[in-house]
């Protein structure tokens, strides 16, 4: 067994509602288990620490740098986000198919890491959906949601380097066609 076939990378801009489609693709197939990420940033309403983020101090954050505990990080609009390398590891070596949803810089070297892992770009349904989603939130000033905005840009120009791309116009559908495509990765 392959076991870094059970390694999947999601990535897309922010709004373009990738935490959505994983969670309901978790729902729907238990089985799959998603790999918690920390960040710097405060936690937005609802979230919990150690189930959607483990939300460190920066200095908490750059001391995992340091002693080698990040498998990937990224700073992003001001904030630290990355993947503790423990959260991956334990999981995949008992077979258990994991997910990451990480950013693209991120996705890059994780695929050097695991060559075999199946990377999927989630893509808005266009540019003034990703800017009413991400207005929508009411979490951000105008000027960070500008940045994410222009980040995004940047973000769908590297879809080229992913494995597959797939459009976020319903969530159900397109955690549906995530599904698929990693099935047909663990046949392979």
């Amino acid at each position: 067994m392959n076991k870094q076939r059970h390694l999947l990378v999601v990535s897309g801009p922010s709004g373009a509602g990738k935490d959505t489609v994983v969670r309901r693709m978790m729902e729907k197939y238990p089985e799959i288990e998603i790999s918690v990420s920390a960040t710097t940033r405060l936690p937005r309403e609802g979230e919990k620490d150690g189930v959607d983020y483990y939300f460190l101090s920066v200095d908490a954050f750059e001391e995992k740098i340091q002693r080698g505990e990040m498998l990937e990080y990224v700073h992003y609009c001001d904030r630290y986000y990355g993947t503790p390398k423990s959260e991956v590891d334990r999981r995949l070596e008992v077979g258990t198919t994991v997910v990451l949803v990480i950013e693209v810089i991120g996705a890059a070297n994780i695929k050097k890491m695991y060559p075999d892992c199946t990377l999927i770009f989630i893509m808005p349904p266009s540019l003034e959906e990703l800017s009413r989603r991400l207005h929508g939130r009411g979490t951000e000033s105008e000027e960070a949601i500008q940045k994410r905005l222009l980040r995004a840009k940047e973000e769908i120009e590297k879809k080229e380097l992913y494995d597959f791309s797939v459009v976020n116009d319903d969530a159900d559908r397109c955690a549906e066609e995530i599904y698929s495509i990693l099935q047909k990765r663990l046949e392979e």
